[in-house]
């Protein structure tokens, strides 16, 4: 399905050429392989347990966000409200607003169907891009403070600063 086609970029559902263009370029990064996982969004998106929304330019995938439709773990936990999870710019295409037209398109499709729309940003310094554009879009802390994995991090409780270090935030999409 495609969401968006416009200004030389589309953005679709998730094929499954791209499981294979996304790992090599994650590989080719110097990443470790995440085809299993790309193969289990793809699943997931067949069975409507996730969508997957690809920004594409002329030639090749450049982007890909997926939305699940309840959050599965941190504060928003089977509360209802979707969740962005895993957004990935190749980095030769970041800064050039394809990152926020996907979150635009996802904020779109959440908006039918929800009020809020969630999200889990990192916490070190590859995140900081992210973090900023998630501010300037209106998402804001939801005050539960730092939670590792599944886990909500007590004071002082020591924790290592990795993928699992997250800080929640929550978007309001329609008024009251």
């Amino acid at each position: 399905m495609i969401f968006v086609k416009d200004e030389g970029i589309i953005i679709r559902s998730m094929q499954e050429a791209d499981i294979l263009f996304f790992t090599n370029a994650f590989i080719q990064l110097g990443w470790s392989d995440r085809s299993q996982r790309l193969r289990q969004y793809f699943n997931q998106q067949n069975d409507l347990e996730r969508m997957v929304l690809v920004a594409q330019n002329s030639q090749n995938p450049v982007a890909y966000l997926t939305i699940v439709p309840n959050a599965k773990i941190g504060p928003f936990a089977n509360k209802q409200l979707p969740e962005i999870k895993d957004f990935n710019v190749l980095p030769k295409f970041r800064r050039q607003g394809i990152g926020n037209r996907l979150m635009e398109c996802a904020e779109n499709i959440a908006k039918e169907n929800n009020k809020y729309i969630t999200l889990a940003i990192g916490m070190y310094r590859d995140y900081g891009s992210a973090q900023r554009m998630y501010v300037k879009r209106g998402y804001i802390p939801d005050g539960s403070g730092l939670w590792h994995g599944e886990k909500n991090l007590d004071p002082y409780e020591k924790c290592c600063n990795d993928d699992d270090l997250n800080l929640y935030f929550i978007k309001q999409l329609q008024e009251d």
